[in-house]
């Protein structure tokens, strides 16, 4: 069964995902806080369905309101360490990386994983983007398996 859930209405599209940072300050005395505050906070969700029946509700945090929409986890592309980096086996982000021009940062530093943590790598992507790692990193483009609820 889909979880459904509230978004602002700009960005209510299937097939897009965000990562659900959790409640705003503005939300605070909100009528639909229990249908808007029920997803994991760090955890990266795809818009599977945008309910059209579904009126649009006013917000204080989204101008052009929220709608409601089924989501579910998603998968988090990143780069991991290349050694024992295949399906099925756990890995955890190298580490932090200065540098934001570089194009693998959002996959060395990606939304919906943290350095602290293991995951289980679902596919392996293959090379990063880079054509070279700055800090020397020796790197493959995996995608973690998404987050159960």
């Amino acid at each position: 069964m889909p979880t459904v859930t509230l978004i602002g209405s700009r960005l209510a599209d299937a097939g897009r995902e965000f990562v659900y940072e959790g409640e705003s300050p503005d939300c605070a005395g909100c009528p639909y806080r229990s249908q808007c505050l029920n997803l994991s906070v760090g955890t990266r969700y795809r818009i599977t369905d945008v309910r059209e029946n579904a009126q649009t509700l006013d917000c204080a945090v989204h101008d052009a309101g929220v709608r409601a929409v089924e989501v579910e986890p998603a998968p988090v592309p990143a780069n991991v360490p290349s050694k024992g980096a295949y399906a099925g086996s756990r890995a955890s982000l190298a580490g932090p990386c200065p540098h934001t021009e570089c194009p693998s940062h959002e996959y060395c530093v990606p939304d919906g994983a943290d350095f602290d943590e293991e995951r289980r790598i679902e596919r392996v992507l293959g090379d990063p983007p880079h054509d070279y790692c700055a800090l020397d990193r020796e790197l493959t483009l995996v995608e973690f398996k998404a987050e159960e609820e």
